[in-house]
């Protein structure tokens, strides 16, 4: 059996009127999130933060003794240049992790149970490497770095 749909033109004007308002509304989201970028971007933006804790892989070797392995926990973070960032990073695993960001001069150390805050625009494209001094490579239970990735 066959179904014949028959659609008025006043049922068709509708759905025109209707299909233009989602696009224009659309497109003025798109703008209204661009306008967004561009203030967060701008150099009266305020920091955004990101968290970081330190980590610890443990387990037993074939031979019986106890493998560890550090880590800053997420490993890689990406921001945009020209943004202010504060970083906080949460001490959870390890008694001291004293750290550098390769490239930034920043430097810090941070301490099982405590907070440890830098804060820094970041400037220039490239990717910085965060390396724990205490576990810098395999040797010291590491190697223990985060890469900052700093897009245009």
């Amino acid at each position: 059996m066959t179904k014949i749909f028959v659609v008025s033109k006043k049922r068709i004007k509708a759905l025109k009127i209707g299909a233009a308002a989602l696009l224009l509304a659309s497109a003025a989201l798109l703008f209204w999130e661009q306008d967004e970028i561009r203030t967060v971007m701008s150099p009266d933006a305020p920091e955004r933060t990101v968290n970081l804790v330190t980590g610890e892989f443990k387990s037993t070797g074939p031979d019986g003794k106890t493998i560890e392995a550090y880590r800053w926990d997420p490993g890689t973070i990406y921001v945009k240049k020209g943004e202010r960032i504060r970083l906080s990073i949460y001490g959870v695993n390890g008694a001291s992790h004293p750290f550098i960001i390769d490239g930034m001069n920043i430097k810090g150390e941070v301490k099982k149970g405590q907070e440890t805050v830098v804060s820094f625009r970041a400037d220039k494209p490239g990717i910085y490497r965060i390396i724990c001094l205490t576990h810098p490579d395999i040797a010291h239970n590491g190697p223990m770095i985060g890469y900052l990735v700093v897009d245009e």
